[in-house]
């Protein structure tokens, strides 16, 4: 397998992520044993799990000189935040192409995109799995907001392509090494779907590690049609990326749909999770991702889906700037 430190690199993330216990709230659940990986902190600008792909991914547009970094995301798009605060810190001009329509007020990471200075483009949606966001229609976008790619480095949708996973193969391989430091065996890691590429480095990265832990990803948006394949699909790509002789399947992993509604519309067992875990342990989820993701994990612990001793590791995504936008919501 081709070492990652071959691949180019911003140098943008702090690393590793904390690994910590979550001794309260596995009390409240009545186990398993919960630990939270804290990706909300390794990044620029609030920071989040996009930091990792993007390390790659600022990387790979450096080495080819580009002066524009070109991205998608909706109006509360954290990848779109992370994505300006790393151009700003690489010297190159972000552009955020953010689909739906532009709200009156800027609040979250919208009012964080604009503070960062990021030429943001509003466009409307080409079409996409329950009114959500079309990521398979770059072009399209780039089109309706009038930009060409001269000069530019164009990034997929939530950075979620074989360069940007494999931020989380190396953070596969960074939780392997810290379980092991514990003498922890992590039977399950679970963490919000979105555009797939978080599960899809974890899935990849965790078989190329030789562990035998599962991942669970927990569908908040319905962005695939069959998030399971799609999953898959990038972690094969990733693999081949990486010289490695590995093809992964939909079963290979277990997708269950939290969406609610539709994307970036918290339900009120999101809204329940929020509080639980800032109740019993002191810390803060967003209503668009790891909440819907813990409010999974919670139900299915109450189905019974995991055995007492089991140790599961819930990835923190980040997202927090997308709690200020409707204080209603608590």
């Amino acid at each position: 397998m081709k070492p990652l430190d071959d691949f180019p690199r911003a140098g943008i993330a702090r690393l590793p992520s904390a690994l910590e216990p979550l001794p309260r709230l596995s009390a409240h659940l009545g186990g398993p044993a919960l630990w939270i990986k804290r990706d909300d902190q390794i990044g620029l600008a609030i920071g989040g799990n996009k930091t990792r792909k993007l390390d790659f991914l600022m990387g790979e547009a450096l080495a080819q000189g580009a002066k524009r970094v070109i991205t998608f995301g909706g109006p509360q798009s954290n990848h779109a935040r992370q994505t300006a605060a790393a151009a700003r810190r690489l010297g190159l001009e972000p552009i955020l192409i953010l689909v739906g329509d532009e709200p009156e007020r800027r609040q979250g990471n919208l009012l964080l995109d604009h503070i960062l200075g990021a030429e943001v483009h509003f466009v409307s949606p080409p079409g996409a799995p329950s009114g959500g966001i079309s990521w398979e229609s770059p072009d399209a976008l780039l089109d309706q907001a009038g930009l060409d790619r001269r000069d530019a480095y164009v990034i997929p949708l939530g950075g979620s392509c074989p360069t940007g996973v494999l931020g989380y193969v190396e953070a596969a391989f960074e939780l392997r090494a810290q379980a092991q430091a514990r003498g922890l065996t992590i039977d399950y890691v679970v963490t919000a779907a979105g555009t797939g590429g978080t599960a899809a480095g974890l899935l990849a990265g965790l078989r190329l590690a030789g562990a035998d832990t599962r991942v669970i990803a927990i569908d908040v948006g319905r962005l695939h049609a069959d998030m399971a394949t799609a999953i898959a699909k990038i972690a094969t790509e990733t693999a081949v990326l990486l010289g490695a002789k590995a093809a992964f399947r939909a079963d290979d992993l277990a997708v269950h749909d939290y969406t609610g509604e539709r994307y970036a519309q918290p339900t009120p067992a999101c809204q329940d999770a929020i509080r639980l875990l800032a109740r019993h342990e002191g810390l803060l989820l967003d209503p668009v991702y790891t909440g819907k993701a813990l409010a999974g994990l919670i139900d299915l612990i109450r189905q019974g889906r995991f055995q007492h001793l089991d140790s599961v590791v819930f990835l923190h995504t980040g997202g927090t700037p997308a709690l200020y936008v409707d204080p209603a919501l608590f």
